[in-house]
This record gives C-alpha cells, sequence and structure tokens, in this order.
C-alpha cells in the first residue's frame, strides 16, 4: 500500500474498533502474525494422530501456523468476536436430561455464521479502504488454515482454556471468531494471560473422554468432530456416551464457571430456527430429504448433509428409553437407502432389543 507514513495507526485502530462494534461485533483486537509456540503444539498434535478424518488439517502444512504465507505481504490479524449464546432457546441441561430430545449444539441453532461474520468482516474492511485507501488483506473465516484461536488470544480477545476453546474473561467461550488478514502496521494489543487455574472441570465434563490432559484434545473421541467431521461409521464404542447429541457437543463449555459472564447473541440470525433447541428425537428422524434440505439450507448443520444427519440421530435414538415411537421411527429406516444409516438404525434397533 501507499501512503503509509501519513497515517496515524493508533487513531486508526480506535476507529476500527467502533467501526466494528457498529457491525454488530463484540470485541476487535490486533495481533503479529508469528506462533511458533502454537505451531510445535498443532506439529505434535498432528504427529499423535489426534485429527482424525480432518486431512485437511495435515494438507495444507505449516501454512495454518503461518498466515504470512497464505496472505503474503501480511503483517497483522484483526481478529473479531461475535458473541452467539441463543438466550430464548430451551435450557441446554434440561434437553441433555431428556434423552427423548434432540440435543443440537447451541451454536447451530439459528443461521450459519460463516456468511454473517464474512458479510460483516468484508464490510469493515470495505469502509477501511474508503478511509484510506486500498490495501492488502483477506477475510478468513473458517475459510482458510489459520490458527484463529491462537491468533485471538494474542490480539487480547482471551486465553486457551483447558479444553481448548478460547475464553473471555467478560464472555465466556459461547463466541464466534473471524479475522482479516492485512499489510497495516496496526499497534498490536497485548495477548491475554490465562485465568483457568487449577480449574479441570471441562476434563471430567466430556462424555468420551476426548480431552485426554489439559489442552490436548483426541478429535476422534470429539462428540463435535463424530457428528460433524466424520463422514464414516461411528466407533460403536463411542456411542453410548453420545447419548441425545446429534450435532456437536457443549458440555465441556457448560461447566466451565467462566461461561456465568456469556452474553447474549444480539444478532438476529442467531435466534431458535425450526424448533431446533428441544425437538424430539422421532420428529427430527422423520424429516424427509426435501425437508432437510428446505429447513437447514442456511445452518451450519447443512454442510453435514441428510446422511450423516439420519445417522446421528439413529445413535440417539439407540440411546434413548425404548417406546412405542422411538421403535417406530427406526423400523420405517431399517431399508434406508443409505448403507451408513442402515447400518446405525440395526444398532440401534439391537439396543432395543430389536435385532434380526
Amino acid at each position: 500500500m501507499t501512503g503509509v507514513q501519513a497515517i496515524d495507526f493508533q487513531a486508526l485502530k480506535g476507529e476500527l474498533t467502533a467501526a466494528a462494534r457498529a457491525l454488530g461485533f463484540d470485541a476487535l483486537g490486533v495481533a503479529p502474525l508469528d506462533i511458533p509456540a502454537d505451531e510445535q503444539h498443532l506439529l505434535r498434535w498432528l504427529a499423535e494422530g489426534f485429527h482424525g478424518e480432518m486431512h485437511y488439517m495435515q494438507r495444507h502444512g505449516l501454512m495454518r501456523s503461518r498466515p504470512a504465507e497464505l496472505a503474503p505481504g501480511s503483517v497483522r490479524v484483526l481478529s473479531a468476536r461475535l458473541d452467539y449464546w441463543p438466550q430464548e432457546a430451551h435450557s441446554a441441561e434440561t434437553v441433555l436430561a431428556d434423552p427423548a430430545r434432540a440435543y443440537v449444539s447451541r451454536y447451530a441453532l439459528g443461521r450459519d455464521y460463516h456468511k454473517i461474520m464474512r458479510r460483516g468482516l468484508e464490510q469493515l474492511a470495505r469502509q477501511l479502504q474508503q478511509r484510506i485507501g486500498p490495501f492488502g488483506y483477506r477475510v478468513c473465516v473458517d475459510s482458510a488454515p489459520v490458527l484463529e484461536k491462537a491468533l485471538a488470544r494474542d490480539a487480547g480477545l482471551g486465553w486457551i482454556g483447558k479444553h481448548t476453546n478460547l475464553i473471555a474473561r467478560d464472555a465466556g467461550s459461547y463466541f464466534f471468531l473471524g479475522e482479516i488478514l492485512t499489510d497495516l502496521p496496526l499497534p498490536a494489543d497485548a495477548p491475554a494471560s490465562a485465568h483457568c487455574g487449577s480449574c479441570q472441570a471441562c476434563i471430567p465434563a466430556c462424555p468420551t473422554g476426548a480431552i485426554v490432559a489439559p489442552w490436548r484434545l483426541d478429535a476422534r473421541r470429539c462428540i463435535s468432530y463424530l457428528t460433524i467431521e466424520h463422514h464414516s461409521a461411528i466407533p460403536e464404542e463411542l456411542r453410548p456416551a453420545i447419548g441425545n447429541r446429534i450435532y456437536g457437543c457443549d458440555d465441556c463449555q457448560l461447566v466451565c464457571p467462566w461461561n456465568k459472564f456469556a452474553r447474549a447473541a444480539t444478532h438476529p440470525d442467531f435466534k431458535v430456527r425450526h424448533g431446533l433447541d428441544a425437538a424430539t428425537l422421532p420428529e427430527v428422524f422423520g424429516w424427509t430429504a426435501e425437508q432437510f434440505e428446505e429447513r437447514m439450507r442456511g445452518s451450519a448443520i447443512y454442510r453435514i448433509g441428510y446422511v450423516r444427519w439420519l445417522r446421528n440421530i439413529a445413535v440417539a435414538l439407540g440411546n434413548a428409553p425404548s417406546s412405542a415411537p422411538v421403535l417406530q421411527a427406526l423400523a420405517a429406516r431399517r431399508e434406508d437407502a443409505s448403507p451408513l444409516v442402515r447400518e446405525h438404525v440395526a444398532w440401534a434397533l439391537a439396543r432395543h432389543g430389536q435385532g434380526g
């Protein structure tokens, strides 16, 4: 970019923060791009095979921890936070305690955050261009290989908790992150300090034991991974512990004491859609492909597709108490067109003594 010397970057940063809040973001921070310790942590995690079927984690190599290779010329990252907690939703704990109901991770009850975040960050960058002229930037919202939590930590937005999620002292962990990589040498914020202390509540709270040690998550056991990223059959030994969780899992966050400071989402697109905050398992298992298409388009859930949606619900129905609606729902899909669905339905029926 040209004219760098004429810009008061400290003042510009203040303007950016105000503009980000006007666009609906809840916090904005600036960080440099060097995260060598996080790079080593990533390499160890990959070497242990904890990424499971997420082959893209390895395929992108060190680019994930070296943002300047992703967007050449970049020297800073603007990290933005957007709170998503749906205050009006049925209590997460109440739904989890009712095995006949389908639990959907609270972040996915409304519209897909990717488009919301990207639209806002692109608008922020365009406003900045109108203010100072052309500059180099790239917007990232889960769309590029970036270690966003490490960069957000260094931008002062929070620390990485023992469950590996980012935690903010004033907002807990129920929020989305998005980034703008830029060649603007904006003043960096101080990295956030850690405040988990001796607390390890999140570790035993994990239903499948995926948090194998503080800051070490074996994704292969994580319910969010198994119900979203995992494409093949869910390992049988893990199915009982999944309970009624059909898309994602919030257990490690629900027990985190810092989430008493969680803030309700203000963006209208994060409001609950289609009654997903407390739907019954037979109800959502009965959706046709057309109904799934119509209702989940525009949702983060849409990306797993109809077959994996049914796979996940079949597992939850296998874990539900035996009842006429549960058995009827499973029996109706005993001969489903998908081999993956049929296998999980057979497993679920066998759990209810209906095998063969």
